[in-house]
């Protein structure tokens, strides 16, 4: 009984990870495509911007200074009932300009209009 259980457990774990590596391969694929977006990508250079979940997105830049040294630009976008807050590079959330609005809303309907048909192509291959 012991060894049944463990077998339907194990299946249960392998379904489990299988959803999990197939949720970040779509999130990493989401990711590069969204980093597209506003042109392109100088090869020393990693964009990323993605949806979360419904209520977070992420735009995410790496690249090298003037002097070799790795940086790193993390902005984490929330979308809330009073309106759209960002944090930075793990900062406290601060409301966005309505300028930063207007930019984030273009960037949400660029993702949307691209995004989202990539997707839903490679998720009917799936």
């Amino acid at each position: 009984m012991v060894r049944l259980l463990k077998l339907v457990t194990d299946q249960g774990k392998r379904q489990e990870d299988r959803q999990t590596k197939l949720m970040n391969a779509l999130i990493n694929y989401e990711a590069k495509i969204g980093g597209q977006l506003f042109g392109p990508i100088p090869s020393d250079r990693r964009r990323e911007f993605f949806c979360l979940d419904e209520y977070t997105w992420v735009w995410h830049e790496e690249w090298k200074d003037a002097t070799g040294n790795p940086q790193v630009m993390t902005t984490r976008f929330l979308v809330r009932p009073s309106g759209i807050v960002k944090s930075q590079n793990g900062q406290p959330y601060v409301m966005l300009s309505p300028a930063e609005e207007q930019n984030f809303f273009s960037a949400v309907d660029m993702y949307k209009q691209r995004v989202m048909p990539e997707l839903d192509r490679l998720l009917q291959t799936v």
